[in-house]
């Protein structure tokens, strides 16, 4: 039977359990006496007296949680990883105050042009020398230009973590910038330079990134001369990341997968791939979800490395995300989500998850997708369905969204339109993504009069996390700071480990002093 320490039938506050609970530096004891049963951190019972001690629980200091592997290998105090999200929005504010508290967080570069990119990386390179950062890199089938220009990029500033995101297959861009950073060491074994960090939502792209290059694309980079033979040899030895990300039912790109079924997943294939090669395993993490104390706490029971925050990151002050759409954000609840065509891989049918709460844009984007799949190419769409769509959807004639589109691409990859010459059903396609890709852009603009299109990448962990920060200091996103917040996620975690080990050895806490609450810094 529970043994339950509740204030109506003990002597002890429901306050000064969760005093004793939240001392995490602390051992926590569980004392029997008279009246029952005390928890206290010196051993004693009420009033200092002395009582036999039935259970007692080591410091578990957020420090603790998840892999030391981790720590040492990216330099950071805790296993959390605040991960990218595209077009900026995990600003270089984001990055540069998380590194500063000794946290771990990528850029979002997806999307970002060559020199806006080119002015974050250095300005991270310049204020970050020596601390923790990485830099997303996200795979985008439709437009092999920008992979390309975000890894040079990171290979010219000298970055060498990266998030790698989205990925279908590996790419020579991703395989180059690993190969890059292989050395070889005093004791004759691979040095790695450059750190891969795979986000991942499939088993079979796990696989990818838990082994070494493949050949062939190792074979096309030396032809190339974008690697060296040295680079190429210890490449064929060294798997492609140090860690994997599971990525589960997140904001962005996301297969809806469930964390427990994942994570376990990805674990098993890291073990069994891990014995056949040299050098340490991958690391495992867990992404997707991850927006209380609950939810880290409940990723490293089930033996995450490392946990990953995403949604949540943007409504924080740091973010580059608007002032609009981080009042939305904050007004979101768990089920505010749905999901909708992606910008980057439109043709093949891929999907984000976005905020609908105050938001027209997934109806509309699904609008977009079905009429592609309907039609051949835009002169097909009768008049009055392409009346509406230009009305209600795009704002503007059709013939000035394609001649926006080509000086676009004209500027950033021209190989795009050289795709579209003849082919009218990717022209169809590159006028589409006109919308997917500035509904974004809106976004984080703040533009007052395309609310309604506003495309914001959300996942269930924002709504959880704004019901578990209501009535707090944090509920309103202007006082949410992304260092703070991670703060209490960890420390959160840390408690609820210790809450559940109390009730697996029969002793169950009160409700309220269960539940950790973030208070204010003294």
């Amino acid at each position: 039977m529970a043994h339950v320490l509740d204030a109506t039938t003990r002597t002890q506050s429901t306050a000064d359990v969760y005093l004793v609970l939240s001392r995490l530096d602390e051992p926590v004891h569980v004392v029997r006496h008279t009246d029952g049963y005390w928890l206290s951190n010196d051993g004693s019972g009420p009033n200092g007296t002395r009582g036999r001690r039935l259970l007692t629980l080591g410091p578990l200091p957020p420090e603790h949680l998840g892999s030391r592997a981790f720590l040492r290998a990216h330099g950071v105090r805790q296993c959390y990883h605040a991960g990218a999200m595209a077009g900026g929005i995990a600003s270089t504010d984001l990055v540069i105050s998380l590194a500063e508290h000794g946290l771990l967080a990528s850029f979002g570069a997806a999307g970002l042009p060559t020199d806006r990119l080119d002015g974050a990386l250095g300005l991270l390179r310049h204020r970050l020398t020596g601390r923790p950062y990485a830099c997303n890199v996200i795979h985008s089938p439709s437009e092999p230009a920008m992979e390309r220009d975000t890894v040079d990029a990171c290979l010219r500033h000298g970055v060498h973590c990266v998030e790698a995101s989205a990925f279908l297959d590996l790419t020579p861009d991703i395989v180059r910038y690993r190969a890059r950073g292989l050395s070889v060491a005093r004791d004759g074994r691979p040095t790695i330079a450059n750190r891969v960090i795979a986000k991942v939502s499939r088993r079979e792209i796990a696989g990818l990134f838990l082994r070494p290059a493949p050949p062939g694309l190792l074979d096309v980079l030396l032809r190339g001369g974008q690697i060296t033979a040295q680079q190429a040899r210890l490449a064929a030895t060294v798997p492609m990341a140090d860690d994997i990300t599971a990525e589960s039912d997140s904001g962005g790109h996301t297969d809806g997968r469930p964390l427990s079924v994942l994570l376990g997943e990805i674990i098993a294939l890291r073990d069994e791939i891990g014995s056949s090669h040299s050098g340490r395993p991958a690391r495992v993490g867990a992404a997707g979800g991850i927006g209380t104390p609950a939810a880290a706490a409940a990723a490293f029971t089930m033996g995450a490395d490392y946990v990953v925050t995403g949604s949540i990151n943007q409504a924080c002050v740091e973010s580059a995300q608007s002032a609009t759409a981080k009042a939305m954000l904050g007004a979101a609840e768990m089920a505010d989500c749905e999901l909708a065509p992606s910008a980057d891989m439109f043709e093949i049918g891929a999907q984000v998850q976005v905020l609908r709460r105050g938001s027209m844009f997934a109806a509309r984007a699904r609008q977009l997708f079905e009429l592609y799949r309907r039609y051949d190419r835009i002169a097909d769409i009768a008049g009055p369905e392409r009346a509406a769509l230009e009305r209600n959807v795009f704002r503007v004639p059709l013939e000035e969204v394609w001649a926006d589109t080509r000086r676009y691409f004209a500027e950033r990859d021209p190989a795009q339109l050289q795709r579209a010459e003849g082919n009218d059903k990717r022209q169809m396609a590159l006028i589409f993504r006109w919308y997917l890709g500035l509904s974004s852009r809106w976004a984080t603009s703040g533009a007052a009069d395309r609310v309604a299109d506003y495309q914001i990448w959300c996942g269930p962990a924002m709504g959880a996390c704004n019901t578990w920060l209501r009535g707090t200091h944090l509920e309103p996103v202007e006082a949410r700071r992304a260092a703070e917040l991670a703060h209490h996620i960890m420390r959160g975690a840390a408690f609820h480990h210790r809450v559940t080990a109390l009730r697996i050895h029969g002793v169950t806490p009160p409700l309220r002093a269960s539940r950790y609450r973030p208070l204010p810094s003294p």
